[in-house]
């Protein structure tokens, strides 16, 4: 077996161009501290909607990684909105 050590970003290693592959992480990075942040709060969805200004089929796509249907904006104001 061998075993290849990867970059700081699994996107880039998994193929992505550079840019792409930042975006993502960004968007990830984001999802996870948002994701944390209900977690961590005990927040049940509709709660962590109404905190977030979002419905909560976002806060469940945002808990299930849909990373996709975030963009980097979005889920910057979504964190700006519990950190306040």
């Amino acid at each position: 077996m061998t075993v290849t050590q990867g970059s700081d970003n699994v996107f880039e290693d998994l193929g992505f161009g550079a840019l792409e592959a930042a975006d993502l992480k960004a968007r990830a990075d984001l999802m996870i501290k948002l994701r944390q942040y209900i977690l961590k709060q005990g927040l049940t969805t509709e709660q962590a909607a109404e905190k977030l200004g979002e419905t909560q089929l976002q806060v469940n796509n945002l808990m299930d990684g849909e990373i996709d249907l975030f963009s980097v904006d979005k889920l910057i104001n979504m964190l700006l909105k519990v950190e306040m």
